[in-house]
């Protein structure tokens, strides 16, 4: 039997939070919590962080081939890199950047990186699939508008037409530390677009690290692949391990033609 003095009195802690200054429940746990007061933002380390793109995208475009370097660094630069931050310093979006308790800084510059990345890459895409890099299209401003694209992996989601109205999507990706991983929810995806459209999903893999890239088709991958692993680093998400097999372009050579590739 529950004795009386030991039912919550509700009443009274209602009573006891309004005394407080509070009005609900959530403000007190927010107060409590400090989790309404928000970090300034730190510009010069922003500053920074985008000097360091303009390194990286220097730095890459000096080792890949004549065939897709970039024409004008400077003008690359700005479209890139200065204008989405702009966008984003001018929407006050910034500060809403911390999925997995890091700073809004560090998860800006490492979606940046990944968009940049997928920007430098635009011209290999039309040479490996033979289409125009008119024909390819990326991220829009209104997506550094939105917080909850920072909270998703950088992704540069193409669909193109190749030879005999043949469409393909594009899923986009680098890796920066030589672990090379695909999140299940991008295969699920895919094979998701495949059965409702009858449309592949190619991922390409940009391991900067080592200056390969991979190619996998997505809609392909077995369930039971023995290339599915627990990623700890990942706070134990299930990925598809990218194994070297798959990495059949060098950086630093002329892209290779997707109708060459096998899968």
């Amino acid at each position: 039997m529950i004795r009386e003095e030991n039912i919550p009195d509700i009443r009274y802690f209602r009573e006891y939070r309004s005394k407080l200054g509070f009005n609900n429940q959530f403000d007190a746990k927010e107060f409590f919590g400090a989790k309404n007061i928000i970090p300034n933002i730190d510009f010069d380390y922003i500053k920074t962080l985008n000097e360091r793109l303009y390194e990286i995208v220097g730095k890459i475009n000096s080792v890949i081939s004549d065939k897709i370097k970039i024409d004008n660094i400077s003008s690359f630069e700005k479209e890139n890199i200065d204008h989405p931050f702009k966008i984003m310093k001018e929407s006050n979006i910034l500060s809403s950047l911390n999925n997995q308790g890091r700073r809004p800084e560090q998860v800006y510059f490492s979606w940046m990186r990944g968009f940049v990345i997928s920007n430098i890459f635009i011209k290999a895409v039309g040479v490996i699939f033979e289409v125009s890099t008119k024909n390819i299209k990326l991220i829009g401003d209104d997506n550094f508008k939105d917080p909850e694209s920072f909270k998703r992996s950088p992704r540069a989601d193409i669909e193109i037409t190749i030879e005999k109205n043949e469409k393909i999507r594009i899923e986009m990706q680098s890796g920066f530390t030589g672990i090379n991983d695909i999140k299940q929810h991008k295969v699920l995806e895919a094979k998701r677009v495949f059965e409702e459209f009858g449309i592949h999903t190619i991922a390409i893999h940009f391991d900067l690290y080592n200056g390969q890239v991979a190619f996998i088709r997505l809609d392909s991958i077995k369930h039971n692949d023995m290339n599915w692993i627990t990623r700890q680093q990942m706070e134990g998400q299930t990925v598809f391990n990218i194994e070297q097999s798959f990495f059949i372009w060098k950086i630093i050579d002329e892209p290779i033609k997707y109708k060459d590739i096998e899968f």
